[in-house]
């Protein structure tokens, strides 16, 4: 792909060089060759990167006030989404090598153009896999499955009946999606434990990622849903009827218990814990091991914006650390009262 058409797709404004020049691949500005595209977002990140070998480089409007000579800049408000995106763009993707002889495939699934499906892989009865989608090796497609086109399903990954995927959803290895929510009644009587019925489906919409051992289980007699183009990284758990919105990111180590809710945009940064029947509202950002007791309702009325929320109750930072301080000056007052232990 050329720099021109970059460009076209993605914007900005190339300042200096040939837009006819093939970008070869994407680098770090230390790494990169007289071939490859990098990218600068602060003043000293910029002048490295001016001074290094990247022949082409993604910068900050007038992030020099002269250009080296042989590079090609190109200006942008926001150079590490621009890079970001143009390495997707760039991205080999490998040629689709059709059906292994060694996967299962049933004979009512539906598979449409260009699908990949690898050695081992299992796809199951009226399950329907979109156009370009590549199922790797090992990895179960349950019954009447739907995944959309474009798709990644990566090695063992298992998705189980009654799961529904739109299109460009990449799921890593070892997540298990669709699976029955821990939901169990107790009989007083004898303290016996009986399933409440996990019948319910999944659903997870466009553009979403879903991280290697992470666990997303089906609604119990509803639905679960992952909105479009969220971003779950390595070993979550989102529980049974969870209504996540979009463009929310979740880190790894999260637990999400059941019938929760999480608006548009939120941030759940990792080990954090929510239990059931939370709701979290749109653009909250819940900061590293934060929890959420259950039925409570938590947003950024009130908070100024990027706020972040720490601690169990989960509260602004603010907070904690006067809460921490008063707690502090309470024990060494508590100390020279009572004396050494």
């Amino acid at each position: 792909m050329t720099l021109g058409e970059l460009i076209e797709k993605l914007g900005g404004r190339l300042v200096q060089g040939d837009p006819e020049w093939t970008v070869a691949g994407v680098h770090s500005s230390e790494r990169a060759s007289a071939f490859d595209l990098a990218f600068a977002d602060t003043p000293a990140a910029a002048a490295t990167a001016l001074a290094g070998k990247a022949g082409m480089l993604v910068l900050k409007p007038h992030a020099g006030a002269l250009y080296p000579r042989g590079k090609s800049i190109i200006e942008t408000d926001h150079p590490r989404l621009w890079f970001a995106r143009a390495a997707k763009l760039l991205a080999h993707r490998a040629s689709p090598s059709g059906i292994s002889q060694s996967a299962v495939v049933a004979l009512d699934a539906i598979i449409a153009s260009g699908v990949t499906v690898r050695a081992g892989a299992v796809v199951g009865a009226r399950a329907h896999i979109g156009e370009n989608t590549r199922v790797e090796a090992g990895a179960i497609i349950g019954d009447g499955v739907v995944v959309g086109g474009d798709c990644h399903i990566h090695p063992r990954a298992v998705i189980y009946a009654g799961t529904t995927l739109g299109r460009r959803v990449v799921v890593h290895a070892g997540a298990v999606l669709g699976a029955d929510g821990f939901g169990y009644v107790r009989d007083d009587a004898t303290g016996a434990y009986t399933q409440f019925p996990q019948q319910g489906t999944l659903v997870i919409e466009d553009d979403v990622e879903i991280g290697a051992n992470s666990t997303i289980d089906r609604g119990a007699l509803r639905e679960t849903r992952i909105g479009r183009g969220t971003k779950i990284d390595n070993l979550v758990h989102v529980g049974h009827n969870c209504d996540i919105g979009e463009d929310v990111i979740i880190v790894a180590l999260t637990g999400i218990s059941g019938s929760s809710t999480v608006g548009n945009g939120a941030v759940i940064a990792g080990q954090v814990g929510l239990g059931d029947h939370v709701h979290i509202g749109p653009g909250v950002i819940l900061g590293g091991q934060a929890g959420v007791f259950s039925g409570k309702t938590v947003t950024n009325d009130g908070l100024k914006p990027g706020t972040v929320l720490f601690g169990t109750p989960a509260r602004p930072l603010k907070q904690v650390l006067r809460e921490q301080a008063t707690l502090a000056r309470l024990a060494r007052r508590a100390r020279k009262r009572d004396g050494p232990a």
